[in-house]
């Protein structure tokens, strides 16, 4: 295989990665507007916002060509999300 093949085949495979963590960050999104309007708990806010800091910030564990550590993280604020429990009421 010659170079431009592999530099070809790298670069689909990164656009291809980085279409699905863009997938799930819109995914993230909908789902915690979803739930607001609902009234229902989304959870730490900060699972969120740092999930999507996360994505675009630059520091990452892998190098940002490699998105499987951001689309990890998304994945679990997602799931995050989804197992947010309202809390019990409150007294007035």
């Amino acid at each position: 295989m010659d170079t431009t093949a592999l530099l070809l085949l790298s670069a689909v495979v990164a656009a291809a990665l980085l279409a699905v963590a863009v997938g799930l960050l819109v995914r993230l999104v909908r789902a915690r507007n979803a739930l607001r309007r609902a009234g229902l708990p989304t959870g730490p806010r900060w699972v969120f916002w740092g999930a999507v800091a996360y994505l675009l910030l630059p520091a990452d564990l892998l190098p940002d060509p490699v998105y499987l550590d951001d689309i990890g993280v998304l994945l679990l604020a997602l799931r995050s999300l989804r197992a947010a429990r309202p809390l019990p009421p409150t007294e007035p």
